[in-house]
């Protein structure tokens, strides 16, 4: 979704609802090589994790035991155990003649296997030689890269310049990429099983749908949660709303919300699935006004707007109980707003730059 998927950097993982009392914990990539964990009540900070490089990106596995953080400084891999907040695998896949840049990707269910697509660079004598992009299965307990697929030509474009997009089945037999077609792949040989092309879908009134970056706060087992836009056949009237696929079915459902705004850095729904939240951004630099979207998903209407100081770059989240929102990123501070009201609330002194990896929530 070219509105908004450049400015959406961060994966973000969110578990349950969390009632009262249960505060829960926030893990954010930090430079210039560790996690940071924020308590969410207050914003104190609990603990550091040293980590191998700078964290680029983070993905919680499914039962949010484990977080495995993506690491740019020698493309790296950090494997965290969450309850005890301690690194159980380390590694780099770089080598004096050898480098890998490496998108996000996805782990597979059994915590053995991180799917990834990869672009090789090869140091000779006189040059760097750059390889296409291809597929990669990342072994964890083996610390290497121990397969590598093409893409096939049909998909070249598709895959060129992946960056998240990537989910895996609940039996980890097939690896799913969302963009302007849904791509079906064996992860035993990387061969399309299916396409399905959303260009034209079977939904009456709209055309053009395209999923954007990967959504997880509504996000069940074996369904993928993401914002589109579509566009009616006959004036051309974009709109924009939520979209489900059902991993397993390979069905998708939407949501029509309303007219596509200029830029908008994502919609996170609360827990309680009925209220869910965007940022919607206007006018460039000096003349750029950021506004709070608060919707009500049973009427599918915005339920309220309030503008906001902007940041030249920031990312948005919300907290685990669906309570609090935020923005980060760019700075050592993180702004803290009223879901309810849409007020600001408090700044939260971070002690440290925060990278465009995203947070973690967990109770």
């Amino acid at each position: 979704m070219r509105t908004f998927g450049a400015q959406l950097a961060l994966c973000l993982a969110l578990v349950g609802f969390s009632g009262p009392g249960h505060a829960a914990s926030l893990f954010m990539g930090a430079y210039p090589d560790s996690l940071v964990i924020f308590d969410d009540a207050n914003g104190d900070l609990k603990e550091r994790i040293p980590l191998g490089g700078l964290p680029r990106c983070m993905r919680a596995s499914a039962d949010k035991k484990t977080i495995f953080v993506m690491t740019i400084t020698q493309s790296g891999v950090d494997v965290i155990d969450v309850a005890s907040r301690k690194v159980t695998t380390s590694f780099n896949l770089n080598t004096p003649t050898t480098r890998y840049r490496i998108n996000c990707g996805t782990p597979d269910p059994t915590g053995k296997f991180y799917y990834a697509v990869v672009t090789k660079i090869n140091k000779e004598i006189d040059r760097y030689s750059v390889e296409k992009s291809r597929f990669a299965v990342i072994d964890l307990e083996k610390k290497a890269i121990v397969r590598m697929h093409d893409f096939e030509k049909e998909d070249e474009e598709t895959f060129r310049d992946l960056r998240g997009g990537l989910e895996i089945s609940e039996d980890g037999k097939y690896l799913y990429h969302f963009g302007d077609k849904v791509v079906i792949l064996d992860t035993a040989d990387f061969k399309v099983v299916e396409r399905i092309q959303l260009a034209k879908p079977d939904l009456p009134g709209f055309e053009g749908v395209r999923f954007g970056e990967a959504m997880e706060a509504m996000r069940q087992p074996g369904e993928y949660v993401s914002l589109f836009n579509a566009e009616d056949p006959l004036v051309h009237n974009r709109v924009f709303g939520v979209a489900r696929f059902d991993l397993d079915a390979r069905k998708f459902t939407f949501t029509p919300i309303g007219p596509s705004p200029a830029a908008m850095t994502g919609l996170h729904i609360a827990p309680n699935k009925r209220d869910a939240y965007a940022v919607i951004n206007t006018g460039t630099l000096g003349n750029k006004r950021c506004e709070f979207w608060h919707f009500d998903l049973r009427t599918n209407g915005v339920r309220q707007k309030r503008e906001f100081d902007c940041k030249s770059r920031f990312s948005f989240g919300i907290s685990l109980d669906g309570r609090k929102l935020y923005i980060y990123g760019a700075s050592y501070d993180l702004e803290v707003y009223n879901a309810n009201t849409l007020a600001h609330e408090r700044t939260w002194d971070l002690q440290n730059d925060i990278t465009g990896a995203g947070y973690v929530a967990v109770n």
